[in-house]
């Protein structure tokens, strides 16, 4: 399928047999400077509805970052300042900090991300090159962390679960942060996304991955196609426009 993307999760399911990852291609997309007053509320509503759930709750009993937490140390990761990307959030909205204001496309996957309590990530497809993997790293991976104005290299280690493209790493301690070679921007018109889970529920990261394709279409437009990698079925494919 050379007009497809494609996702191989075979490297990592060996280890941890519950992940399991939508991969989403978005076409077509048109990004607006300012968030449509659907988004603004919706992100509003879910900060809040997750305010209340987390209220008093320590982070360390939530079942879903609890799973992360104990993938993250049997690859290594002992330093509790390496969380999964869902954790960052839900630890933000926790504190009172809210949802963050990025882009229209980033502020919807991470209000889907803190909603359904899944890491979400996304990258600019036209700065990406198939096929994608979350596999282990390898000597050869860079990786520059988005937001550093130094651009310095940061490769991943030895054992390290990375998300990568054919070229270099996308993002480093599986969700943990992403490179900034294809981070979205206003000017994105493709975008590949992953909504990932350690939880036995297709049920469940169903839901989320529509609720984030329909979201996608009511604020930037454009047409949104996906399909579930797990260890049954660990290579996916998407086709794109």
């Amino acid at each position: 399928m050379t007009n497809a993307v494609s996702l191989d999760i075979s490297e990592v399911v060996g280890n941890f047999p519950a992940f399991r990852v939508v991969l989403v291609v978005a076409d077509a997309l048109v990004i607006p400077p300012g968030r449509p007053p659907m988004l603004d509320a919706f992100v509003a509503e879910t900060a809040a509805q997750v305010a209340r759930d987390l209220s008093g709750v320590d982070l360390a009993d939530v079942a879903e970052l609890k799973a992360w937490r104990q993938a993250y140390r049997a690859f290594g990761v002992k330093k509790t300042s390496y969380r999964s990307s869902v954790e960052r959030l839900l630890k933000n909205i926790q504190r009172g900090a809210g949802l963050p204001r990025v882009n229209v496309l980033v502020d919807a996957y991470n209000a889907i991300s803190a909603l359904y309590r899944m890491p979400i990530g996304a990258d600019d497809l036209d700065r990406v090159t198939p096929p994608l993997a979350f596999r282990y790293a390898r000597p050869t991976d860079t990786f520059m962390a988005l937001g550093d104005p130094a651009a310095t290299p940061d490769p991943p280690h030895a054992g390290e679960v990375v998300y990568a493209d054919a070229e270099t790493c996308l993002c480093r301690r599986w969700n943990w942060y992403q490179s900034g070679r294809s981070a979205i921007a206003r000017d994105t018109a493709r975008a590949v996304l992953t909504v990932q889970t350690l939880a036995d529920d297709d049920e469940q990261l169903q839901k989320a991955a529509a609720h984030l394709a329909d979201l996608i279409a009511g604020c930037a437009g454009g047409h949104a196609s996906w399909a579930i990698a797990h260890a049954a079925a660990p290579l996916v494919a998407v086709n794109r426009a």
